[in-house]
C-alpha cells in the first residue's frame, strides 16, 4: 500500500538526502501525525537526518543505538509503538519531554538487517491504526529498496 505519488518520488531518489525529505513527507501523511523523521544507522549511532514536524525534534542530532527507540526498533528489527512515551521504559524522557511528542510508532528500514528507521509522532496518545501501520511499513520497504540501489544497504 503506497501513498500516492509516493512511488514515482522514490525511482528519481539517487542520495539519502533526498530519500529522507520523501521519507519524512510521506510518514507524516501517510500516519497521519504530528511529526515524522527519518533516521540512519552509524555505526552505534542513530542519526536523525531529517524530520517534518509542527516544531522541531532533533533533526542531525546523533544518538547512541542503544539509548533510542529508533535504535530499539533497528536493533530488535521490529517495528514499535509506544502509545504513551511516559509509561514506556525504552523512552529516554529527558530527550522528549521538551518536545511535543506523546506518542510513537517507529519502523525499522532493511528487514534482516535495519539500517534506519522511520518514526511517525503524535502530539496527544495515540495507537497508530493498523491502515497507518500498514502504510509505514510499506514505505519503510520501499525505503530499503532505494537504499539498496544507491548502495547504503549494510549496517554494521
Amino acid at each position: 500500500m503506497r501513498v500516492q505519488g509516493q512511488t514515482q518520488q522514490l525511482e528519481q531518489v539517487t542520495t539519502v538526502t533526498e530519500l529522507a525529505d520523501v521519507v519524512r513527507t510521506y510518514a507524516r501523511i501517510a500516519a497521519r501525525a504530528h511529526g515524522a523523521t527519518f533516521v540512519l544507522r552509524e555505526d552505534d549511532l542513530c542519526y536523525y537526518v531529517d524530520e517534518d514536524a509542527i516544531s522541531p525534534l532533533w533533526k542531525g542530532q546523533r544518538f547512541p543505538i542503544t539509548s533510542c527507540i529508533s535504535g530499539w526498533a533497528m536493533l530488535h528489527a521490529t517495528p514499535v509503538a509506544v502509545p504513551d512515551i511516559d509509561v514506556d521504559e525504552r523512552i529516554p524522557l529527558e530527550a522528549y519531554r521538551p518536545t511535543f511528542v506523546r506518542s510513537l510508532y517507529m519502523v525499522p528500514v532493511g528487514a534482516q538487517r535495519p539500517v534506519a528507521a522511520i518514526g511517525a509522532y503524535w502530539a496527544r496518545a495515540h495507537v497508530p491504526t493498523e491502515p497507518e501501520q500498514e502504510r509505514l511499513l510499506a514505505l519503510a520497504d520501499a525505503a530499503a529498496e532505494v537504499l539498496v540501489r544507491i548502495g547504503l544497504d549494510t549496517a554494521p
